[in-house]
């Protein structure tokens, strides 16, 4: 079976810096993947050009059998590739359905949006009963949340998740472990999760990637992943920490 997403010898960067080098990976239908690493080891950039918003300098992007390198944004969102970045970059001063339905910005399904809309409610019982209430209003989980639920409105086939535990209490980041094994189930979409908790990141991955200095360094199903010396010796035995 043809991977969903592939990713083929990209390198990436900021003006004369490299990032990104000859990074390969693939995201099967279904599937949720990981990629480790520590900070500055490019998983944030490499996310942002899977998205569109950074333009490779060289590989190839391929969603669905179709090369989409370098293709801008909001048609990687339209093709079904959307990003929940780092820090979950919700509107403060927007109210948590206004935020919701910002999510559905590219959609023309007027009636399928307010199912959406009733669905997130469903699936995040929160955001229900704070619908009213102003984004930057909430807590950080709820924020959390709310920028996921955001990121599903788009009707993703790939959801990209960008530290999605990043601040939160061990408890909250077991309800986020929760929601992320249920996104697939729920909403059909492969999931590739980018975490410096590697305890929630190898409890719902079934392959990972450990990134260093902007290179893949290692690979392959979590179970081998978990007994390499590479990744005891970068996380000190706690790959399985707090969402084990």
């Amino acid at each position: 079976m043809t991977a969903l997403l592939t990713i083929s010898n990209v390198t990436t960067g900021y003006g004369p810096t490299i990032v990104n080098r000859d990074v390969s990976l693939t995201l099967d239908r279904h599937e949720i993947i990981t990629i480790l690493g520590p900070n500055g080891a490019g998983k944030s950039t490499l996310l942002r050009t899977i998205a569109g918003l950074v333009k490779p300098r060289a590989g190839t992007v391929t969603f669905d059998g179709e090369t989409v390198t370098g293709q801008p944004p909001d048609v990687m969102a339209k093709r079904g590739v959307v990003l929940v970045p780092e820090g979950r970059k919700i509107f403060a001063d927007m109210t948590v359905e206004e935020n919701l339905r910002l999510g559905a910005y590219a959609r023309t399904d007027a009636a399928a949006v307010e199912d959406d809309v009733k669905r997130m409610e469903a699936f995040f019982p929160i955001l229900a009963t704070k619908r009213r209430d102003k984004g930057g209003s909430l807590s950080g989980g709820q924020q959390q949340m709310l920028a996921i639920a955001r990121g599903l409105m788009a009707r993703p086939r790939v959801l990209l998740l960008d530290e999605p535990s990043l601040g939160l209490s061990p408890l909250l980041v077991k309800e986020i472990k929760a929601i992320i094994l249920d996104i697939g189930k729920t909403f059909g979409a492969s999931v590739l999760l980018v975490e410096q908790n590697a305890g929630l990141a190898l409890s719902v991955a079934s392959r990972g990637y450990l990134m260093q200095n902007g290179r893949i360094a290692i690979s392959g199903p979590i179970a081998e992943l978990r007994d390499m010396s590479l990744m005891r010796e970068l996380y000190l035995g706690g790959i399985t920490g707090q969402a084990s």
